[in-house]
């Protein structure tokens, strides 16, 4: 029966044939699951296009939360793939995807617009061709999956992402390497997928030629990854897409600082911004050692979800790239008491005629205590200082979801998370209304109040995907600190109960100076809250859904 699969697989493909094609591969597999029934002590879970037999006694990891990881990285990998395989005159075809429309202006003589609707994959040249879905393509990714488990995540890759080559689904433990093989038969995919037995570093490690690298190298450990991203960093391909997921939070947020250095080279603080400061230790983390190399990272999207944070990152090669990498990174001064925070470029980049000019950063960016409060500051970092994501890929992704909505179960929550992650500003970390508010004592103001008073300022600001009631703003902390003054005279608090020692004494016996205590309130949303998605949840149960009406934007929305 495989060998027919085999024969099905290397049949030619046109686009009358591609569903007939499809067809076929679901009778040979439906044929392949009776065969390779589980035993009774033995269940199947089904995920996405994927079947996995599943130990009932627990031998091998199976988190279902993370699902929504898995439905990300599909989407992300297709549209790497789909980049990638275009600049070879390589075209999808994937199940369920609505066909783009684009519109041609075609100016008449009288001078007036004639539009056009048309379907944006006309005829292709004669050079190009079609993939689908569970073909190997021997231009297409190779893909190492390096802590695979029960291969679920492999298995899903050859049954839903068009454009692979190979992918090597590897773990070391014999139970689960057995476990892999039978889900690779039972889902029929042993053309694509590969069981592999192996210590993940020295399988990295022993394909660092140029003509070995992976294109695609997944990595989600239980815990932290950091064992892995040195052999991670040389062995995937130039240009290739690097997958990283950590699950050590406590370590990543500030709960163990000490224990934070010594795996990723950064000291965490315990902050409100922690879950941005995560992302960002972990981007510090792989460049840095990408650097060793002569090699450097471009993020493409980087988010926060749940219990852990996930990183997708480009790797390429270059000197003179790799030079700018110290301008990237930045140490972090948190105020212990107001919780206002600075960063210090470790480097300067300057243009010197037709090069770059190197140095180190200049500084102090604060003085020996807070300017607001007097408390003093934790140093904390370096940290990656630049953007968290490729707002540009970041779009192609949530274009192709809204396309196929049906295409994963958590399409939602993968649209509402990209939509917010769209509107982000490019600034580091952020505050949240609540530690401002506690802060200086008094009641919390509404985020559309704390938000218009940011635009009517003059300044840009936006929300995080990493934080509920969190605020990204281009605004100095002295602007941020005048608006919570503002606030206060609103809602006054009991002066002669505070503390001279206390951040709210010093702060409020500061009259505000650049933002006025009238000022007006914008009536509007993101985007990304006037479109029924839902972003933030615990496990599987939604926490946050917006609904309200979107009203034209006035320009302070980044």
């Amino acid at each position: 029966m495989i060998s027919i699969l085999h024969r099905l697989r290397s049949f030619p493909q046109t686009s009358s044939s591609v569903f007939k094609f499809q067809n076929l591969i679901r009778i040979s597999r439906a044929f392949m699951m009776e065969v390779a029934a589980p035993t009774q002590e033995e269940t199947i879970i089904t995920e996405g296009k994927a079947k996995v037999i599943y130990p009932s006694a627990n031998q091998v990891f199976y988190n279902p939360v993370q699902e929504f990881n898995r439905d990300l990285t599909c989407a992300v990998i297709t549209e790497f793939a789909r980049m990638q395989l275009a600049e070879k005159g390589i075209d999808f075809v994937l199940p369920g995807e609505k066909e783009l429309q684009k519109v041609v202006v075609d100016l008449s003589d009288n001078g007036e617009d004639c539009k056009m609707s048309t379907h944006e994959n006309t005829p292709a040249p004669a050079e190009r061709r079609t993939v689908t879905v569970g073909e190997a393509c021997p231009e297409g990714l190779r893909v190492l999956e390096g802590l695979a488990a029960s291969g679920l995540r492999s298995i899903r890759f050859a049954c839903e992402v068009p454009g692979l080559q190979s992918i090597v689904a590897n773990d070391f433990s014999t139970s689960a390497v057995e476990l892999i093989k039978r889900n690779i038969q039972f889902n029929g995919v042993e053309h694509l997928v590969t069981a592999n037995y192996s210590d993940a570093r020295m399988l990295m490690y022993n394909r660092m030629g140029r003509n070995d690298r992976f294109d695609v190298i997944d990595l989600d450990p239980y815990g932290s990854p950091a064992i892995f991203l040195d052999a991670a960093v040389q062995s995937i391909g130039e240009g290739g897409l690097l997958c990283v997921t950590c699950t050590d939070m406590a370590v990543l947020a500030g709960n163990n600082g000490e224990t934070c250095y010594s795996k990723y080279g950064s000291m965490s603080l315990k902050s409100k911004f922690c879950h941005e400061m995560a992302l960002r230790i972990l981007l510090h983390s792989l460049d840095l050692r990408a650097n060793c190399y002569q090699r450097y990272i471009v993020p493409m999207l980087s988010i926060s979800a749940d219990f852990y944070i996930r990183v997708f990152v480009r790797v390429f090669t270059g000197q003179a790239k790799v030079k700018m990498s110290a301008s990237k990174q930045a140490l972090l001064y948190n105020c212990v008491g107001c919780g206002t925070y600075h960063l210090q470029r470790m480097g300067r980049a300057v243009p010197h005629g037709n090069n770059m000019k190197y140095s180190a950063g200049t500084g102090p960016a604060i003085g020996a205590s807070c300017e607001f409060c007097q408390q003093k500051h934790q140093v904390g970092g370096p940290i990656w200082a630049e953007p968290l994501h490729d707002k540009t890929f970041v779009q192609k992704v949530l274009d192709a979801s809204e396309r196929n909505p049906e295409r994963f179960k958590t399409s939602d929550r993968i649209e509402g998370m990209l939509s917010m992650v769209t509107e982000e500003l490019d600034i580091p970390l952020y505050y949240t209304l609540d530690s401002l508010s506690s802060a200086v004592r008094c009641n919390t103001p509404s985020l559309l109040q704390f938000r218009s008073a940011l635009l009517h300022a003059g300044h840009k600001v936006s929300l995080s995907h990493a934080c509920q009631n969190a605020i990204k703003t281009n605004a100095s902390p002295s602007v941020i600190w005048d608006i919570m003054r503002c606030w206060e005279k609103l809602n006054p608090v009991k002066r002669e109960k505070l503390s001279e020692t206390s951040p709210a004494y010093h702060i409020l016996g500061t009259e505000p100076r650049s933002v006025p205590c009238n000022a007006s309130v914008y009536h509007l949303m993101p985007p990304s809250r006037s479109a029924h998605h839902v972003t933030f949840s615990i496990g599987f149960r939604p926490i946050l859904k917006f609904d309200k009406t979107q009203i034209q934007n006035p320009g302070g929305w980044a």
